[in-house]
This record gives structure tokens, C-alpha cells and sequence, in this order.
């Protein structure tokens, strides 16, 4: 996989595919032509499905949803969900998304970061949610996804009040697990966790990942029918026996 899609340019890293929003000059904006490349991409990642990192080129990740565009949008618009339904099919693909955040990742670009599953920042990071400032709110996941990421009293001082977190305060909030001291540093730092996951049962990670994606009612039921199928398959028993014979040569 190696194309370039307009606005988002996406390469197979082996272990991983990587996604580069690719409009620097307006700070990577989202825009039709972005969110049009993202479903071409999820449809490929859904058929073949692979770890996913997403960042920003220029040294932002995307300051926000591209103002011309929204500004001429209306009602119908909103309830198509142009931006919603790109970011829940990222945040559902079946194997993990990882975030490098860099510079601005505000309105719509903080929504996409926050439909990853895990994200590595910079001190430099900027994000937040400004959209009432606009006259909109935060329609494409900000609404549901920060309470669960942030808890309810900082995820409302965002939302409600526009704060923008630092990259300092991002990384104490838990919104990044990591923080680097520059853009590429933190790419090559979410490239290393890709690798990482590379190296794991796909089948165990895929199956995870629905676990951790479920409602607290379908625990423990769901745990138990994943691990059901895991522990007949012949991958199992190939890492674990693999693991007992390395450990009887210690």
C-alpha cells in the first residue's frame, strides 16, 4: 500500500501503515477531499486489516475542520454526519490506531486524535475542542469520546468553556500516554508501538481491541466468547509452546 489521496498520503511501513494529513499550508484543515481519502483508506484497512498510524505534516496534526467548507454547510449537512461517520469508521477499524500529535489538534482534528486508540504528543501539542466560538459544537465524537478519555469535569471545561490543553496537560490528563520533544520524534515513538504490536497474535489484538470497545453491559460475556475462539486456535498453541520451550532452555 503507497498512494498519495489528495490531502492524505498514505504509505505501508511493513509493520504498519502510515497516514500523513498533508495540507500544511492550512495546518492540515479537514476537509471533504481528507475525509473522502480517510473512507478509501478505512475500506482497505478493514479488508486487510493492519495497526494504523495517523500524524500531521508542517508540524501540526489538523487545526480543525476547513472553515470555508463548513461555513457553507446547513442542516442536512450536520445530519449526514460528514466528519462522524469518517472518524467512528477510523476509531473502529479493527486493529490499532495510533495518534503522533504535533502543534494544533483543535475541532475536528482533536475529534480524529481522539478516535485513535492511543496517542503520543509533543510539548508543542495545542488541543482542545473551540467549536462554540464558531457558533457549532463538537458534533464528530468530541461529545462522547473526551468524557470517557478526560473524565466529565475537564472534558466539560473543554467542550463548554473552550479550553485548549497544552501538551504538558494533555499527557496529565492521559489524553497522550507519551510525550517527545519534536514532531518526528514522537512519529518515530508511535512507529515503535506499531512495530511492537506487529510482533503479537493479530487474531488476540483484533479480539482485544472489541473487548475494550464494548459497553460495561456486554462484560464478562464478551470477554468469554472472545477468548472461547482464542483458545482453539492453533496460533495459541504455537506462542505457547513456543514460550515453554524457551523457558525450559533457561
Amino acid at each position: 500500500m503507497s498512494a498519495a489521496a489528495g490531502a492524505l498520503r498514505v504509505e505501508d511501513r511493513g509493520t504498519h501503515v502510515l497516514a500523513t494529513l498533508d495540507r500544511p499550508e492550512k495546518r492540515n484543515a479537514i476537509d471533504q477531499d481528507l475525509i473522502d481519502a480517510l473512507h478509501e483508506l478505512c475500506a482497505e484497512l478493514e479488508r486487510a486489516p493492519r495497526t494504523l498510524v495517523v500524524h500531521g505534516a508542517g508540524g501540526s496534526f489538523a487545526a480543525g475542520a476547513d472553515i470555508a467548507q463548513l461555513r457553507e454547510r446547513r442542516a442536512a449537512d450536520a445530519r449526514a454526519g460528514i466528519n462522524t461517520h469518517a472518524f467512528t469508521r477510523v476509531a473502529e477499524l479493527p486493529m490499532p490506531v495510533i495518534a503522533a500529535l504535533d502543534g494544533y489538534a483543535l475541532g475536528g482534528g482533536a475529534e480524529l486524535a481522539y478516535a485513535a486508540d492511543i496517542r503520543v504528543g509533543t510539548p508543542a501539542l495545542r488541543i482542545g475542542n473551540p467549536e462554540t466560538g464558531l457558533g457549532i459544537l463538537a458534533a464528530a465524537g468530541a461529545s462522547w469520546r473526551l468524557r470517557e478519555l478526560v473524565g466529565a469535569p475537564l472534558a466539560a471545561e473543554i467542550l463548554l468553556a473552550g479550553r485548549v490543553l497544552t501538551g504538558a496537560e494533555a499527557l496529565a490528563a492521559g489524553l497522550v500516554t507519551h510525550l517527545h520533544d519534536t514532531g518526528d520524534e514522537a512519529l518515530a515513538a508511535a512507529e515503535a508501538i506499531a512495530a511492537r504490536v506487529a510482533k503479537l497474535d493479530p487474531e488476540a489484538t483484533r479480539a482485544t481491541k472489541r473487548v475494550f470497545a464494548a459497553p460495561p453491559s456486554a462484560h464478562p460475556a464478551i470477554d468469554l466468547a472472545e477468548q472461547a475462539i482464542l483458545f482453539e486456535s492453533p496460533e495459541k498453541m504455537r506462542r505457547m509452546t513456543e514460550f515453554l520451550e524457551r523457558k525450559a532452555q533457561r
